[in-house]
């Protein structure tokens, strides 16, 4: 989901994610699921050129501005190749058709602008938010790291679903601004915050793991004891660390 800068290191740390000893030059990661085109998501895609296809999931105007603006689907066609998949928006579908029956996904679309890089982007589905179904046990999987807005669709999902994987970003609307000032707010930044929006909500579902996740290193959740880390815990909410491991 997404592939971020410091893919590598992720690498590295997690032994699901490293190569396997055979054949030479592998990844056990098949494809990649982009929420939006942001630089942050987008930019270890190029790390994994080296090894087979990829299969990549996005939006018409994700995939626009990724090939537009920063040339990758140019760069990987030139190594791996890449096979583009537009996500469904209604019905679950086969994440991997040519595998037989397995996970299912499909994405909410939600509001969003095109990253600030991308001036003049055409208008469209900029921002996913992923929803995954295993047909084995009935779990569902809800991602979804980039809120702008809490939606009637993005609702539903949240009601149905096991896991859910929430926007963290900020704990308030001017935590960044208080650090750069020529920073935007977060609503500015196409995310709600968790004070005054999402730590309610998430409180309120019956989904047996809540989990934040893309956490600004500005959010004072991160700090173990802060009054902030305290009432996500109390809520039942998880604050995302990288090796956390969940069943469905």
């Amino acid at each position: 989901m997404n592939a971020s800068p410091d893919l590598s290191f992720q690498l590295q740390q997690i032994p699901e994610l490293r190569p396997r000893p055979q054949p030479l030059r592998n990844t056990p990661i098949a494809g990649v699921l982009l929420t939006n085109a942001d630089l942050d998501h987008l930019l270890g895609v190029f790390c994994l050129r080296e090894g087979d296809r990829l299969d990549i999931h996005a939006s018409t105007a994700t995939r626009t501005i990724a090939e537009s603006w920063l040339g990758l689907e140019t760069v990987l066609n030139t190594f791996c190749g890449a096979r583009w998949h537009e996500p469904p928006t209604k019905d679950f579908a086969p994440l991997d058709a040519e595998s037989g029956p397995g996970l299912q996904y499909r994405a909410i679309e939600l509001p969003g602008k095109p990253p600030p890089f991308a001036k003049g982007a055409e208008a469209g589905a900029h921002s996913l938010a992923y929803q995954f179904l295993d047909p084995r046990t009935g779990g569902r999987l809800l991602v979804a790291p980039d809120v702008a807005e809490v939606t009637q669709g993005l609702r539903d999902a949240l009601t149905d679903s096991s896991a859910v994987l929430f926007d963290g970003t900020f704990w308030s609307s001017d935590e960044l601004i208080n650090i750069k000032p020529k920073a935007g707010r977060a609503s500015d930044m196409g995310h709600v915050t968790i004070r005054d929006c999402s730590l309610d909500l998430l409180k309120k579902t019956a989904s047996s793991v809540k989990v934040y996740i893309h956490i600004n290193n500005t959010n004072p959740i991160l700090a173990p004891n802060s009054a902030e880390r305290s009432a996500v815990e109390a809520a039942g909410i998880q604050v995302g660390a990288d090796g956390l491991e969940f069943d469905l």
